[in-house]
């Protein structure tokens, strides 16, 4: 079975910095399209950012600038790193993989458990 791990969330003032991480097993993961979502109180999940397997990235506007997403294919980790937080970057942040579980299987979505960022002073 495929597992997404996330850590690295908890509170922060703004303007401060964090990273998060999420390990990926049971997935073809240098083969996989990762992202990073995150979903505030009353509001429908968004994309935050997401690299593909050749490396290709893409961010919200909203991030540009501030955030970088990066993968380790050799530690099957996806990385999102956070600068100059606002509380308006305040959620719940989910991990993404679209991919396969085995070469040439179908490829599907699968999600993290989420981990909580805030930004507040």
């Amino acid at each position: 079975q495929v597992q997404l791990v996330e850590s690295g969330g908890g509170l922060v003032q703004p303007g401060g910095s964090l990273r998060l991480s999420c390990a990926a097993s049971g997935i073809i993961f240098r083969l996989a399209t990762m992202g990073w979502y995150r979903q505030a109180p009353g509001k429908q999940r968004e994309l935050v950012a997401a690299i593909t397997s050749g490396g290709s990235t893409n961010y919200a506007d909203s991030v540009k600038g501030r955030f970088t997403i990066s993968r380790d294919n050799a530690k099957n980790t996806v990385y999102l790193q956070m600068n100059n937080l606002k509380p308006e970057d305040t959620a719940v942040y989910y991990c993404n993989a679209e991919g396969s579980r085995w070469i040439g299987g179908p490829r599907s979505d699968y999600w993290g458990q989420g981990t909580q960022v805030i930004v507040s002073s």
